[in-house]
């Protein structure tokens, strides 16, 4: 189950409402940073970026591939740990708006963790350490420590054991 603070609107539908609750500026900040993070082909630059720029917190080692669109309104409450590696494409939101209300929940990626291309991450979600997400899912739920996963909707495929350093 996932972990969102619910938010009603009244009117229009919640998108239209963005700016009521994060600023502009911000937003236009966030997405010329995020921007510049997905083509960028230095991993310690990008991890700089979404550090100390975008408040997002990653682990030492984590490996962020070329195109991943990270949440631009909300990316503080995006949570890596270490050694972790998301996928090509890969999307990580915090936030969803829909017709009358909107969810915010922090994401919340375990250490040595491998996220497939093309994935994409809901919020309030936790993948546990030493998950293996395929490429091309949503993950719409947790994802238990140690489990490979995959599709739409998500399914367990199996326990993963690795050995540890």
């Amino acid at each position: 189950m996932r972990r969102t603070e619910r938010y009603p609107v009244e009117g229009a539908n919640a998108l239209w409402q963005i700016y009521k609750t994060v600023s502009k500026w911000k937003s236009v900040r966030n997405f010329v940073f995020i921007q510049f993070t997905r083509y960028c082909p230095s991993l310690p630059l990008k991890n700089w970026v979404y550090r100390n720029v975008l408040g997002m917190k990653v682990g030492d080692n984590t490996a962020f591939a070329l195109m991943v669109m990270v949440d631009v309104f909300f990316p503080e409450r995006i949570h890596i740990g270490s050694n972790s590696i998301i996928g090509y494409n890969t999307t990580i939101l915090a936030h969803e708006y829909l017709i009358r209300e909107y969810r915010l929940g922090h994401v919340h990626i375990g250490s040595n963790v491998m996220i497939g291309a093309n994935t994409t991450i809901l919020p309030g979600v936790t993948i546990g350490d030493n998950a293996i997400v395929a490429a091309g899912s949503v993950v719409h739920r947790d994802v238990e420590a140690g489990s490979f996963v995959a599709g739409n909707p998500l399914q367990v495929i199996r326990r993963v054991e690795r050995e540890t350093d």
